[in-house]
């Protein structure tokens, strides 16, 4: 794992496999906006990396400042990494990192992050709901199915540790602190309708549901929510530049630490800008040497499944979903479909891969499939769902999986993100290194 981490970074790679999320793609997707009449003229800003944070951070430098100067540069199509590669939830489970932030940070600080969490979360929904965004936005009920007797009770404990801390109102009405549990027995069979066992092929060792946990979360398509935010940036002047890679930023000639600005070059041209923002989560290294091993490239692997044609299951199901076991988890969402029906996008499989899927990390290609992951995932929905709730006929199996495709994360040795100016690089600002949880961190 270690030696993978200082595996050099790369750019992302040109041709990645196509994501579920862009049919039908963004008419933003392959624009350039080239400013000529202004080109010597140094930005404000230059963001690099279009995703959900990019956009974000773009959105409110446009809403402070209405006549700054901003380019954005994504490498590929708009949206072309993770943010449009990603399974579809907006979950924090802030209950399990929160008893070691509460260790490494304290109680207070462990508590700002749940609640910037939680905010995140619903603020995300808010604005899409305010900007009419039409991205399948919805705040629902999650439940994380755990089929492991130690990972239950650790979960329990962060619960009732979470509770304790939080206040009154937080632990009530699906607040941050609102969660139900659920000992095992039949009742999450029932109103959960997974199956007594996991019926997986690809699973070893017997595993049960030994309990549950359900609190508010949401999903949303994370494409078409920054897309259509993009949007609104171009028509209050940001010039977009996708196809565009990035690839070194240096101090200009000009530049002084009272008055900082910096060189961009992109294999068009060179940009100067006063301030840069690298949103560039994975990638970030390539940009940033010192940052080699620090934020390491993950790669992610997500399904799109169809359920069968007699399944039982509700449609759509009512909750998000994330199956947890010793080793991992995997994460799903049910997608209504316009026609009826549902899909079923669920992702994970690392931690059923030797060394709990160390080979994903270092790499940056998403040009390309873990087999083995594949395969694991392919027959992780009927094991835990049931054959017979799943209701698939040997014809129907053939055309379960209706798409796969693969994406870069950052993770990071804490699993906290680096947000914030470089401290020995003034006017550097970053925003990387999200450990698979942008939607609520970026």
């Amino acid at each position: 794992m270690e030696a993978r981490a200082w595996i050099p970074v790369g750019p992302p790679v040109a041709h990645p496999l196509p994501s579920y999320w862009h049919d039908p793609k963004s008419p933003l997707a392959n624009v350039i906006e080239p400013e000529p009449d202004k080109a010597t003229v140094p930005y404000d800003y230059a963001v690099i990396g279009s995703g959900i944070s990019g956009t974000l951070v773009t959105f409110n430098l446009l809403q402070q400042d209405s006549s700054a100067r901003i380019v954005m540069l994504e490498a590929r199509e708009a949206c072309g990494g993770a943010t449009g590669r990603n399974g579809g939830h907006t979950k924090a489970a802030s209950y399990r990192t929160y008893l070691q932030h509460r260790r490494d940070l304290g109680v207070e600080e462990a508590l700002k992050i749940a609640r910037l969490e939680y905010a995140n979360i619903k603020e995300t929904h808010k604005l899409a709901q305010e900007l009419d965004i039409r991205c399948e936005n919805q705040l629902c009920s999650t439940v994380d199915i755990i089929y492991d007797d130690e990972t239950f009770d650790q979960g329990k404990v962060a619960i009732e540790q979470l509770k304790a801390d939080a206040t009154e109102e937080e632990r009530q009405n699906d607040e941050m602190a609102c969660y139900s549990i659920y000992e095992k027995g039949e009742s999450i069979l029932q109103q959960f309708y997974v199956s007594v066992k996991n019926g997986n092929l690809e699973v070893q060792k017997i595993e049960q549901p030994t309990g549950a946990f359900q609190y508010l979360a949401g999903r949303i398509n994370a494409y078409r929510f920054s897309t259509s935010i993009l949007k609104v940036c171009v028509r209050k002047g940001l010039q977009l530049c996708t196809n565009t890679p990035v690839h070194s930023i240096l101090q200009s000639a000009e530049y002084s630490t009272e008055a900082p600005i910096y060189d961009v070059f992109t294999q068009y041209n060179t940009i100067q800008a006063r301030t840069v923002i690298l949103a560039t989560n994975g990638y970030t290294a390539h940009l940033i040497s010192s940052l080699q091993g620090v934020i390491v490239p993950l790669r992610g692997q997500i399904t799109v499944q169809r359920p069968g044609a007699a399944t039982k299951l509700p449609d759509p199901l009512p909750t998000t979903y994330s199956f947890i076991y010793r080793d991992g988890y995997e994460y799903m969402i049910p997608r209504p479909l316009p026609e009826g029906g549902q899909h079923m996008i669920i992702g994970g499989g690392l931690g059923r891969q030797p060394e709990d899927g160390a080979g994903e990390f270092g790499t940056v290609d998403d040009s390309s499939l873990n087999p083995a992951i594949s395969k694991y995932l392919r027959n992780s929905l009927v094991g835990y769902f049931g054959a017979e709730n799943w209701g698939e006929s040997p014809e129907e199996s053939h055309s379960r999986v209706v798409q796969e495709w693969t994406g870069i994360m950052g993770a990071t040795a804490d699993g906290r993100p680096f947000v914030g100016e470089m401290p020995s690089q003034k006017g550097i600002w970053i925003s990387a290194g999200f450990n698979g949880h942008g939607r609520f961190w970026g």
